[in-house]
Formats: C-alpha cells, structure tokens, sequence
C-alpha cells in the first residue's frame, strides 16, 4: 500500500487501531501498526483461548485481508492464525470485539482461510475509507 506516513490515510488506520483497542479493552500500548508494502496491525490480547492454555492470544490485520485471531510462538517464530474475520477489511470496532468475544467463548467464528477481501495497491476506495477515519465522530484520540 505505501502509504504516506503522515497522510490522512496513516492517521485513519491509527484511529481505527486505537478504536479496535478502545473496544476490546486494552490499552493502544497493546498495539503497532506498520505502513511498508502492506499495511498491517498486531493487538495482543489479554489471556488465552480454552483450547490453547499454552499461548497467548493476538489479533492480527492487514489491508488484503482484515483481522485474524491468532496464537503467539516462541520468540522468533510465526504466529498461528486460528480464524480470519472476513466480510470487510474495516470492520467496525464492535464486529471485531464480538468476534473476539466468541472466540474466548470457545467458538471458532470467521474462516480457516485468508479471505482475500482486496489487494495491496488496488485501485479502489480503501485510502479513502481509512481517511473518513480520522474525522469519525466520537471521543477524540489523541495524536490523530
């Protein structure tokens, strides 16, 4: 995607990041996010999935293909991605939380399988969305 770093863009892809973690709970000290090829985002999550007591929870994202659950390895090793979100590369907060929420219930929501909801560098409406971010109404963040 190679957004432009202090772009409208970056700064709605902060918010949106900032708001996925306003509703999940945890603190945006919980989160990164990285504009290089492809845009992405890393959330880690308290606590850990019934079935997994041995690993800890993250979420994932990235603009090809939204939010995935996944499972932490030891250090150095790829993460285990458990359940892609699906249906839309910028879900709202809440459909994220939700989606979260079933999971630690012990539910697989989401798909096995990338989605493959756009391509990095598509000619299509995802700068634009991420820049109708920034002024979203609701409480305001701060360094946006």
């Amino acid at each position: 995607m190679a957004l432009e770093p202090y772009g409208v863009a970056a700064r709605g892809l902060r918010r949106y990041v900032s708001e996925v973690c306003r509703e999940l709970g945890v603190g945006p000290e919980a989160s990164c996010w990285e504009l290089e090829d492809r845009a992405t985002a890393y959330v880690a999550l308290d606590g850990r999935l019934p079935g997994y007591p041995h690993h800890d929870l993250a979420l994932t994202w990235d603009e090809e293909n939204g939010w995935a659950a996944a499972l932490e390895t030891r250090c150095g090793d790829d993460m285990i991605v458990l359940s892609y979100l699906g249906d839309d590369v910028l879900p709202e907060p809440r459909t994220v939380a939700d989606f979260v929420a079933e999971l630690r219930a012990d539910e697989y929501p989401g798909q096995p399988d990338p989605p493959a909801l756009r391509a990095a560098f598509a000619d299509d409406d995802f700068d634009a969305r991420l820049g109708a971010l920034v002024d979203r109404p609701g409480r305001p963040l701060t360094g946006v």
